[in-house]
């Protein structure tokens, strides 16, 4: 979705060549990220710019990512600056690079509304003339590259908050139907590539992840060619949303892949242990909730390092947002994707963690109440998901402070929206009431 930085500050750069020379870089795991990820079937991926692609920062984006996204170079205003004129020398570097390194290339962005040449954005045209072009633009870079990218992001950000579509040079011109006209078109200009629709915001459950929902519902009956959805997942720290997997899981029940395709996860700076932690657990609960769907493909990071990432200058006295800092150490995030796609564990020991305790408060003779406390200590949490089996035919009647389902003997409970988070040192309870016949044995909680 955004641009990747385009430089450091001349302070900035002083400090990092400083620390560069100063102190060695904090050791990233044995098994790159992107061995680990192939070894689960899915896509570790990052984007990169690809002026960049030299010296430390290109041997970690070959090392560690078995995917590539051009954080800019692919986009309209990028590759046509001036209607006929053409540039296409950062995505041709950044393609090339990708298959020395042995690597999958996703193409952004090819119909979005935001950094699209002036002579396009400024024009008059008619609707013929703006589906024309459209068309002209997706059949050139689509075919430029055909067989050498594996996905597209098609469209890019067609939804408003709401759920309504967003007021664009292109619905504003052709309708809602651009979307298909769009799809269709590089179907036609790359029959091998999967084709995705993007956007943000739509991560977890709400009004414009349904409304995303239901487009690629009607698409699908339409046998218009979508192959997938993208979520980006700019996500702020401690608001992973609760219903992620929940999410995914309906999207890939329609018959399509899921990418979460931008993720970093940005603090007010400046940034502090604490925030690490969190930022950790945030992390891993995304790749936690890719992971469980078989059909989400993988997850790429919008920037590896600080140094390259679009927060600082977008949001204010907001940064630190993705898994390497400025000087190219990996902080605690990189550790918690390595121990998510089963890496080098840096969880500290059970007595020192995240646990989650089962326990009757009162009991009857049909019923029971009982609770659920979900406790951390060198550990947080931004999302939790506890699971039990009952094992004498209990069943659970009511919930409160978690959302809870029961699939024969077994019980699920994730947060609700107001109590996912568990800092280090802090607990959360949910309670229940059940019914039981004969036994009421306390069962172990798996915390998830």
């Amino acid at each position: 979705m955004r641009s990747l930085r385009t430089g450091l500050s001349l302070a900035a750069l002083v400090t990092c060549l400083a620390t560069l020379f100063t102190a060695p870089a904090a050791h990233a795991a044995e098994t790159p990220l992107r061995d680990l990820a192939a070894a689960k079937g899915k896509v570790m991926g990052t984007a990169v710019t690809g002026s960049k692609l030299t010296g430390t920062y290109g041997d970690i984006a070959g090392r560690e990512f078995n995917a590539l996204t051009p954080g800019n170079a692919m986009k309209w205003g990028s590759v046509e600056p001036t209607r006929g004129s053409f540039d296409w020398a950062e995505a041709d570097r950044i393609v090339d690079f990708a298959e020395a390194h042995g690597q999958q290339v996703r193409g952004h962005t090819l119909v979005w509304h935001n950094q699209n040449p002036s002579w396009l954005t400024n024009g008059s045209w008619t609707p013929a003339q703006l589906s024309q072009l459209m068309n002209d633009h997706i059949a050139l870079e689509v075919g430029r590259y055909k067989g050498r990218l594996a996905t597209w992001d098609v469209v890019n950000e067609p939804f408003d908050e709401d759920g309504t579509y967003r007021q664009t040079l292109w619905y504003n011109g052709l309708g809602a139907d651009y979307i298909a006209q769009a799809l269709t078109a590089a179907r036609a200009a790359d029959p091998s590539a999967k084709l995705y629709i993007n956007d943000y915001n739509v991560e977890g459950v709400n009004a414009k992840s349904t409304a995303l929902y239901n487009l690629v519902r009607s698409l699908k009956e339409r046998g218009v060619p979508i192959d997938g959805v993208g979520l980006q997942a700019h996500l702020i720290l401690g608001q992973v949303p609760s219903t992620m997997r929940q999410n995914i899981q309906r999207f890939a029940d329609l018959g399509v892949d899921v990418a979460i395709t931008e993720l970093d996860i940005r603090m007010q700076l400046p940034s502090d242990s604490a925030k690490l932690t969190q930022q950790a657990a945030d992390y891993k609960a995304v790749m936690n909730a890719c992971l469980a769907v078989s059909r989400c493909v993988g997850v790429t990071v919008w920037g590896f390092t600080d140094s390259d990432s679009w927060i600082p200058d977008t949001f204010p006295g907001q940064g630190a947002a993705t898994p390497y800092d400025e000087n190219y150490a990996p902080k605690p995030a990189y550790h918690a994707i390595a121990e998510s796609l089963g890496g080098g564990t840096t969880t500290p020991p059970p007595t020192d963690a995240c646990t989650a305790a089962y326990s009757v408060t009162s009991q009857w003779n049909t019923g029971f109440t009982g609770q659920v406390r979900i406790a951390c200590s060198g550990a947080a949490l931004s999302s939790w998901e506890a699971s039990w089996t009952f094992g004498a035919g209990q069943r659970l009647t009511q919930a409160w402070n978690a959302s809870c389902t029961q699939s024969g003997a077994t019980v699920t409970c994730s947060n609700a929206p107001y109590n996912g988070t568990v800092p280090d040192g802090g607990s959360v309870t949910f309670g229940f009431n059940g019914s039981w016949s004969g036994g009421n044995p306390v069962p172990v909680v798996t915390l998830g």
